[in-house]
């Protein structure tokens, strides 16, 4: 029933901007959702949801990219180089006359012809020799792998982490999400249990002034006496409105955080009374109030084990690193028009690099200080906020068994009160009492209803913001 339900609310809410754009009256009737379907709502079509999930697989992704440095690097490359200008180079008469030294020494007779040669050879020398061709061309494939890198893989570590506080993140709006559902939906009640009873009390009103018109028009009653009455009916009126517009304003709120058209109209199912019955049940079962699940503190947790793996990979900078390659490339040159006499021939590499870090200033050794100490200012802050948590777990605990003993008194007044007012309301119609005393407790029996209802919001408040605090929500999962 309630997936009918659903499905029927997220066509009203697609099909309200086609209305808008169209021009088409857009249906008229009001839904009545429960404290249930508010949150469920909310937790499908709130965009801040909807941000975290996205962010989280573009993390997912990110994580993704690190793990994809492990893999190997291929790459296709292609140069064409026009030598405008060939490279000369000069060779060394003295090493050249040296290599064949031992030919030369053999005959000591020929002085003139060593002579002739020498003198030829430093003519060689000055004149130099052109190496090279015109085209060049260069086409193949290159591989790169890292083998060792463990600064790498230390940074796989850090991706995953930030996928778990992002996780915890979102968890941590998601829980903040219901809370503001809970508080703005119960707002909502007190604000239409608060209106009912002042239209309670201004019907009263309205009918003690008709009485007192009839009983003026047959001369039993002043014109003084009519006019105190019609001046209790019109002093209700401004707080009657004053709680519509509070109740159009909640609406509005809420719709805002359950991703709502505000054109839908909306009222909700439940009274404030229907959650008393639940409200023992809720306080006895108040027995675990660890912080375990408390979203703050796994959050700074994370953080902790981020900042610990971020020094772990700080101190792998150190390590040496090893890295292979390999290439596969095909050389041509040739002279004159580059689209011509190509010979073509292949030439393959494999290497494997090995890099130790020796110095680098101090930077490494710097960095790792800085960690250390982040590290240990993370111990300090989580001990501060757990101390914080804690206090706000007690403030509610004991606004919660303030609100029940308000409940139980503020019930047991309403009680009286209506029990008074029934006495007066005979005691005025026999004319044994006047109407001071009949408003004093009209007035009397209205302040009761009123400090009944608040007292149930305020149980209901310090209930949600107990479980907001303890991490504690059935709507939300806690990310293992």
């Amino acid at each position: 029933m309630y997936q009918r339900f659903v499905i029927l609310l997220g066509f009203l809410i697609s099909t309200t901007g086609l209305w808008a754009r169209s021009g088409i009256a857009q249906p008229q009737g009001e839904l009545e959702l429960s404290l249930d379907d508010c949150i469920r709502i909310a937790l499908n079509e709130n965009p801040t949801i909807k941000i975290n999930d996205m962010e989280l697989e573009r993390l997912d992704y990110s994580r993704k990219e690190v793990i994809g440095q492990l893999l190997p690097t291929v790459n296709f490359t292609g140069t064409y180089t026009r030598n405008v200008a060939l490279q000369t180079i000069y060779i060394n008469s003295a090493s050249m006359s040296g290599m064949g030294g031992g030919a030369s020494g053999s005959s000591s007779g020929s002085s003139s012809t060593a002579g002739e040669s020498s003198s030829s050879s430093s003519s060689n020398n000055t004149s130099g020799m052109k190496m090279g061709r015109d085209n060049n061309y260069n086409v193949g494939f290159s591989a790169t792998i890292p083998l060792v890198m463990p600064q790498l893989w230390k940074s796989i570590r850090l991706s995953e982490n930030q996928i778990l506080q992002n996780m915890e993140t979102a968890r941590a709006n998601k829980l903040s999400l219901v809370n503001q559902v809970k508080n703005a939906y119960y707002a909502l009640l007190l604000a239409y249990d608060s209106r009912r009873v002042l239209e309670a009390s201004h019907a009263t009103a309205k009918a003690h002034a008709e009485v007192y018109q009839k009983q003026y028009e047959l001369g039993t009653a002043s014109e003084y006496d009519v006019l105190r009455a019609n001046v209790e009916v019109t002093n209700l009126e401004p707080s009657i409105l004053e709680a519509e517009n509070v109740i159009s304003q909640l609406k509005l709120q809420l719709k805002l955080l359950m991703g709502m058209d505000v054109r839908l109209e909306m009222s909700p199912s439940q009274h404030l009374d229907d959650f008393k019955g639940m409200m023992y049940d809720r306080a006895m079962a108040l027995t675990d109030t660890t912080l375990t699940a408390n979203t703050s503190l796994k959050s700074l947790d994370l953080k902790t084990d981020y900042l610990r793996k971020s020094l772990d990979m700080q101190k792998a900078s150190f390590y040496p690193t090893l890295s292979g390659t390999a290439n596969y490339m095909w050389n041509s040159m040739s002279n004159g028009n580059p689209f011509r006499n190509f010979r073509w021939s292949g030439v393959s590499a494999v290497a494997v690099t090995l890099s130790i870090p020796l110095f680098t200033g101090g930077q490494r050794y710097h960095r790792v200080k800085q960690a250390e100490i982040a590290l240990k200012e993370m111990r300090w802050q989580r001990e501060n906020l757990e101390r914080s948590l804690h206090i706000q777990v007690q403030t509610q605990l004991d606004n919660i068994t303030k609100s029940i003993k308000q409940i139980e008194s503020n019930n047991a007044g309403v009680t009286q009160a209506e029990k008074a007012n029934q006495i007066m309301q005979e005691s005025f119609r026999i004319g044994a009492a006047t109407f001071i005393q009949l408003r004093d407790t009209d007035d009397a029996l209205l302040s009761a209803r009123l400090s009944y209802y608040q007292a149930i919001y305020n149980y209901l408040v310090a209930q949600s913001d107990l479980e907001h605090v303890l991490g504690n929500c059935s709507y939300v999962a806690e990310n293992k």
